[in-house]
């Protein structure tokens, strides 16, 4: 019996490994034996917001914090010969700062001397997926918290407003202040109670492909003639971005309500007061949709609110999107949590990265292609 003959490798063709690499969402750079970046993927352009010529002519250590664990890690790989992880590392950069975490995966590279891979993955993505499910929850607290309100509370005190206004027709002169702060907060309440009942809208909800920039603009030239006529707003926007799919006045209640935030922050008497609308294509993001089992939607859609306002205390940024929670003294806390609740309806993702004087609101969303979600099982450009 003559042996088996093994079977021939592939022949890669050339440029595949590249092509792998740009694939892949997370970023990827290779580290020279000098401490000079040798190649790096797309991904790693995204996280570095610098070209691969450019990357190329920098070391590694300027574009990390000083003294940052990543190149104790690439020095102890090197040594060893072996991989080594890390979790949860702030790599903020010079051009990006603020906390950035990430977890590291390092290993040399047998074929080069003294040179290392290091693998980015950011821990905001799994952050922000596990954040918005509390979002959702919330919201779902709140939907059942206001029908019960609206139940409950708003018949008796129809009640307790008519009887003031009877006991008004009978009292003296000096008493009817009172049966009319009766009245008043009875209708304060009732206000307070209608306000909260948005959130048991459960109705389908109507989408569209919508300009994001045209809504933009819209919210702007609002703001620019009421509450932020005072503050200079930079647009920095992505002329080719695609349609979002969503309801054209739903993401016009979204951004209003986040751009009053943010002119609320920065204050009337801030004379340096300034709110930047950007919009960018942001892919390797993916959510599950609600009411869809297996739905996974692509959010490649990024829109951020940033505002140079003294920033949120740290205390409150992990509850920011709860209801109830706010940072105005006669705020009512629910601005941000029917935000959250629009948002999620539309299988998208909010997030609030706050420093002093940048608070970024940062809105993840799908696109729209051929009347489908950008889903697992579309190509981009393509039938989905």
């Amino acid at each position: 019996m003559s042996p088996v003959e093994p079977m021939p490798m592939p022949v890669l063709p050339s440029g595949t490994a590249d092509a792998v690499l740009d694939a892949l969402p997370h970023p990827v750079i290779m580290v020279s034996a000098d401490g000079r970046i040798a190649n790096a993927n797309a991904a790693a352009e995204g996280f570095f917001e610098a070209s691969l010529p450019l990357l190329r002519r920098n070391l590694l250590r300027d574009l990390v914090p000083f003294g940052s664990p990543v190149l104790a890690l690439i020095e102890q790989v090197r040594t060893r010969g072996a991989a080594v992880n890390e979790y949860k590392v702030d790599l903020a950069t010079p051009r990006n700062p603020g906390e950035r975490l990430v977890d590291l995966y390092v290993a040399p590279l047998p074929e080069r001397d003294g040179h290392v891979v290091v693998m980015l993955q950011e821990r905001t993505i799994a952050d922000k997926m596990n954040r918005q499910l509390t979002h959702r929850g919330a919201a779902r607290s709140v939907i059942a918290l206001a029908a019960m309100l609206a139940h409950e509370i708003k018949n008796p005190l129809s009640g307790i407003r008519g009887a003031a206004q009877l006991l008004e027709q009978s009292v003296p002169d000096e008493d009817r202040t009172l049966t009319r702060l009766i009245c008043d907060e009875a209708d304060r309440i009732v206000k307070l109670v209608d306000r909260m009942e948005v959130f048991t809208d459960e109705r389908p909800i109507e989408r569209e492909p919508v300009n994001i920039h045209v809504i933009l603009e819209h919210v702007k030239r609002l703001a620019q003639s009421g509450f932020a006529r005072h503050i200079k707003f930079i647009e920095e926007y992505d002329p080719s971005l695609p349609p979002v799919f969503a309801n054209r006045d739903q993401l016009i209640q979204v951004f209003l309500n986040l751009l009053k935030n943010a002119a609320e922050a920065i204050g009337e008497a801030a004379p340096d007061g300034e709110i930047q609308l950007s919009t960018a294509f942001r892919p390797g993001v993916r959510l599950s949709m609600p009411g869809k089992a297996k739905a996974r939607v692509s959010l490649p859609l990024e829109f951020c609110v940033k505002d140079n306002g003294p920033g949120v205390p740290e205390d409150l940024l992990p509850h920011l999107f709860d209801p109830f929670v706010t940072t105005k003294p006669t705020g009512s806390g629910l601005g941000l949590a029917l935000v959250a609740k629009i948002v999620g309806d539309h299988g998208g993702i909010i997030e609030c990265e706050s420093q002093p004087r940048h608070t970024t609101f940062r809105v993840l969303m799908p696109m729209y292609l051929n009347e489908r979600f950008l889903g697992d099982d579309a190509e981009p450009g393509g039938a989905a």
